[in-house]
């Protein structure tokens, strides 16, 4: 799962994607494939929201000192302040409905779910701003790639997964509602790391509470792929990823850059078969070409 997409006023541009970027990108969305994979590797031993509470606090204090180092000031009276709680509130029920839904469904078939977003983004836009109207092309994106899921979906009616396949597509409601609260918002212009650090920010706090409120238990005894996991989701993932990504955001074409999203759930899958021994099935590689195709055709230039 990416962070939501923006990006601040960029010091300088380039109107192509030189191999730095294509690399980076590539880098990118293996990282985010493989999150789902750690997170369903590491539940055995550290429950849903546990994982979650450790990541979100790791990955926003390493966030503050960034800010520091960097000079980044963020102030809740800047005109960020509202929107960013909202943000944030958005995006820590997110995650925690990605990490519970986990639970119940495949990581295969939950990193499939979860890039439904783009497609939720380009529905609300579209009915809330006139100049994001849809083409007919990108329109007809949005029906393959919800139709192909729907096939997926009622699979998993079938198999029993479709309580965690409804959570983590509610997840994937709210991870658009997040990116389209900030294109409509002040958070539009402020620094990514600002808006970053909103959504971390109420994560770190509420996703501890929700541990404890739900009763999981915390590890009494830490193997080296639980601790690899969390420091892999933490650090490499939330931290480090999230801002190559937002820096790439800020120096080459946002439709370029995201044309590369519908990677994440390629090798997302590919990894939970080959690492967790995932039985990825006939419908759930029907999802995954629409998805592609759906975003391949939602990122087309309107005509």
């Amino acid at each position: 799962m990416t962070a939501t997409t923006l990006a601040a006023a960029p010091t300088s541009r380039r109107d192509h994607l030189d191999s730095t970027a294509v690399l980076s990108l590539l880098l990118c969305c293996f990282l985010w494939g493989l999150n789902q994979v750690s997170i369903k590797a590491a539940m055995p031993e550290v429950p849903a929201l546990v994982q979650l509470a450790i990541r979100s606090v790791v990955a926003f204090t390493l966030l503050l000192g960034w800010m520091r180092w960097r000079g980044i000031r963020w102030s809740f009276t800047d005109g960020t302040g509202w929107p960013g709680l909202l943000c944030g509130l958005l995006f820590a029920v997110e995650f925690g409905l990605a990490f519970v839904g986990l639970q119940y469904t495949t990581a295969a078939r939950g990193v499939v779910f979860i890039n439904t977003s783009p497609f939720i983004v380009a529905l609300v836009l579209a009915a809330a701003h006139q100049g994001e109207r849809l083409a007919p092309l990108q329109f007809g994106g949005l029906l393959v790639a919800f139709g192909s899921i729907a096939l997926a979906f009622g699979e998993g009616a079938v198999g029993g997964s479709w309580k965690g396949d409804l959570m983590i597509l509610g997840a994937a409601l709210l991870w658009g509602l997040t990116t389209v609260t900030i294109r409509l918002s002040t958070l539009r212009s402020a620094a990514s790391e600002v808006t970053l650090a909103y959504q971390l920010g109420v994560a770190a706090v509420l996703s501890p509470i929700a541990a404890v409120v739900s009763g999981s238990a915390w590890p009494t005894h830490w193997s080296g792929l639980a601790l690899g996991a969390l420091f892999y989701q933490g650090v490499v993932v939330t931290f480090a990823s999230y801002l190559l990504w937002f820096w790439l955001l800020t120096r080459y074409p946002a439709t370029k850059v995201q044309a590369f999203v519908f990677l994440t759930p390629v090798f997302g899958t590919l990894c939970a078969g080959w690492l967790l021994g995932e039985r990825i099935t006939p419908a759930l590689v029907l999802a995954l070409v629409g998805v592609g195709i759906g975003l391949a055709m939602l990122n087309r230039r309107r005509v």
